[in-house]
């Protein structure tokens, strides 16, 4: 137990400065976090025992993002924009699946293993981005419709895998194969995520009425996130969209959103912190030996399909001029979801499962490294980070305009 003590606090030490390094360089103060992690683990210092046996931290961490990402679901923000986030959303998931399938076809690899590949390609990490635009107090029409795309992204990642994979099943063994499975699993893990996520933020809207005081406020914040963390583990749901639901239905219940955010702000900036050192500690620089032709084309053809995806479907649902030059740009970090659905389909496909493992190892760490650096480029591009403002590198980040 010590051990664990000793090695949070030089987790958060090294945290704080990768912080300060990446804020004198001008970089995501995520960044920083990642690369630091990434550097500790290399180093060897602390025991990938010991990084793995605090995964308690980064559930509940993610929890608290993901909660924060589904409190921008706002209805009164949704009937103004209509339909975009979700035209956007599926045009964007649609396209990296139709550019990564077609160009890994093309190359050469199987089809059964292009469509896996392509359907993981749909999935974006909400953290990364969440944690720039929170830094930097992003603000305008792009932030405010890339936060709905992002937590709408993972449901259509599990729906276009789950499709895939039915179609790639039944290339290899000719149609024999029961596509129930297939369907239902993936929809009890969105229907049910959605409709625990609903029912616990009704109860958190109903509570917090009752609250007068900050402390009490903490605790039920708490109870929420760990209760859905805990919940999606037992019946093999997905936490983030749990969560998410849960924050969207909160706040559109209850008038005291900004006051349990307030409150959260305040815990939650050196569990942020310790979420992303561990997501560092956890790369593995040794899959770039790996990557060959499948993995570059697999790194690029997704950036396209997204930037291009996100492009026409903010041009078809009419969003402004800045949405489409570049929402499409904030869209690159992956992580967890396709980690996820990599080990499935080394489970389901054993044959290609090294292969595609690799590669999505391989270009998480290029994404998450790059893809905070590229959301605040175009978040600056799009006039919504002002630039001249100097933001300090840790105690800004968890800090929220609204989210």
């Amino acid at each position: 137990m010590t051990d664990v003590f000793i090695s949070v606090a030089i987790i958060i030490i090294v945290g704080l400065l990768g912080s300060a390094l990446a804020h004198r360089l001008s970089f995501p103060a995520v960044t920083g976090y990642l690369v630091a992690g990434l550097l500790l683990g290399l180093s060897g210092i602390i025991a990938d025992s010991t990084v793995h046996s605090l995964t308690l931290l980064a559930d509940l961490a993610l929890g608290f993002i993901a909660f924060s990402i589904g409190s921008e679901f706002k209805i009164s923000y949704l009937k103004k924009v209509g339909a975009a986030p979700l035209i956007i959303t599926i045009f964007e998931a649609l396209g990296a699946v139709v550019v990564l399938d077609l160009l890994l076809v093309i190359i050469g690899l199987p089809l059964p293993a292009a469509l896996l590949l392509g359907a993981i390609g749909a999935a974006t990490a909400p953290a990364a981005t969440l944690m720039v635009v929170r830094q930097y107090k992003a603000d305008g029409p792009v932030t405010r419709m890339l936060l709905p795309v992002v937590a709408m992204d993972d449901a259509a990642a599990l729906i276009l895998f789950s499709i895939s994979t039915a179609i790639a099943q039944m290339l290899i063994r000719k149609g024999d194969v029961s596509l129930a499975p297939m369907i239902l699993e993936p929809l009890w893990e969105i229907i049910g995520s959605l409709v625990i996520g609903a029912a616990i933020g009704v109860l958190a809207a109903f509570f917090l009425r009752r609250f007068k005081n900050d402390g009490d406020r903490l605790g039920l914040a708490l109870c929420i996130i760990m209760g859905g963390v805990g919940i999606a583990t037992i019946f093999n749901l997905s936490s983030l969209l749990l969560c998410m639901m849960a924050g969207a239905i909160f706040t559109n219940f209850s008038k005291q959103t900004v006051k349990l955010i307030k409150v959260t702000d305040a815990v939650t900036p050196p569990l942020f912190l310790i979420f992303f050192v561990l997501s560092g500690a956890e790369l593995d620089v040794t899959v770039l030996k790996s990557i060959g032709l499948v993995g570059v084309v697999y790194i690029l053809g997704r950036v396209i399909g997204k930037i291009f995806g996100a492009y026409f479907g903010a041009r078809l649902s009419k969003a402004p001029t800045v949405v489409r030059n570049y929402l499409g740009f904030t869209l690159i970090p992956q992580a967890g979801v396709a980690i996820g659905l990599s080990l499935v389909a080394m489970r389901v496909f054993p044959d290609y499962g090294e292969t595609i493992r690799a590669v999505i190892l391989c270009a998480t760490l290029v994404y998450e490294l790059v893809g905070p650096l590229i959301t605040k480029a175009a978040l600056t591009k799009a006039g919504e980070i002002k630039s001249k403002k100097k933001i300090p590198p840790c105690a800004e980040v968890a800090k929220t305009g609204d989210e």
